[in-house]
């Protein structure tokens, strides 16, 4: 029944990611919610069978049907790592894996639910911070909010919760003082508050090392083959979105380990 289970959550994902294309897409362009989606070459609505996520890209061979308009890879790669990040949630959630000191095994569902809810937002973070640089409210505001509300209802220390947030949100406010804007983004030390509430301060700090280390990793990589210049604007936002899912699976043994080499 888990593997069942899992592949029908898997699947619920790969709907919700189609869903964040849609958020991303409209958030971008300014265009509201509500209405049929459309292709924006030829603005002919798109019929339902050409927005079966992951199905109609390639039945379409990544071109609108209409005007023969290039679709991203991006609708159908989201789709699909969001079924996979929600696969993988659910799958830690009910066998307990990574849980930290206050998560209790009889309330996996709440803890899937939270996970998978900010995993939605962290996905929409790292896809538009990095392609337009900025990280927006209406993306970074809620996680925090829902994150908090779930731990403390699970049963996490309010002042510990509160602390680790304003601890990590706090090193990233420090660095946009000093700099003026210029190291980090107000939006980065919104997802440094959510990092914090989320992950607490032992998980915290250790998705923070994991930021910076993917950071260098990616930005020498870059450098390295000339697709961006020393002084260009790294999307920090969207290494921090890619640290805080990592150690959601990973944190606890992380610090464990390096405590234990200490």
């Amino acid at each position: 029944m888990e593997i069942f289970w899992t592949i029908v959550v898997s699947l619920l994902g790969i709907c919700f990611g189609s869903f964040l294309n849609s958020v991303i897409f409209r958030a971008q362009a300014n265009i509201p919610m509500k209405g049929r989606s459309k292709c924006m070459k030829c603005m002919k609505p798109i019929h339902w069978v050409d927005n079966v996520p992951i199905i109609s890209f390639f039945n379409l061979h990544g071109r609108c049907r209409n005007c023969s308009s290039v679709i991203s890879w991006q609708y159908p790669v989201i789709e699909m790592v969001t079924g996979i990040i929600f696969g993988l949630l659910f799958i830690r959630a009910l066998f307990g894996f990574g849980f930290a000191g206050f998560e209790d095994q009889s309330e996996w569902l709440i803890i899937f639910v939270r996970d998978a809810i900010v995993a939605c937002f962290l996905l929409i973070i790292f896809v538009y911070d990095y392609k337009y640089s900025i990280i927006m409210d209406r993306f970074s505001i809620p996680p925090i909010i829902i994150a908090l509300l779930a731990n403390l209802w699970l049963g996490a220390d309010p002042t510990w919760t509160l602390l680790a947030g304003l601890l990590i949100g706090s090193f990233f406010a420090f660095q946009l003082i000093v700099s003026k804007g210029k190291w980090v983004g107000s939006g980065d030390v919104r997802v440094g508050l959510l990092m914090g509430v989320l992950l607490g301060v032992k998980s915290g700090i250790v998705a923070l090392l994991i930021s910076y280390i993917l950071g260098a990793i990616c930005g020498i990589f870059l450098i390295a083959f000339k697709h961006r210049k020393p002084d260009s604007h790294v999307p920090f936002g969207t290494f921090m979105a890619i640290s805080i899912i990592i150690t959601l699976f990973f944190g606890q043994a992380i610090a464990d380990w390096y405590l234990g080499m200490m």
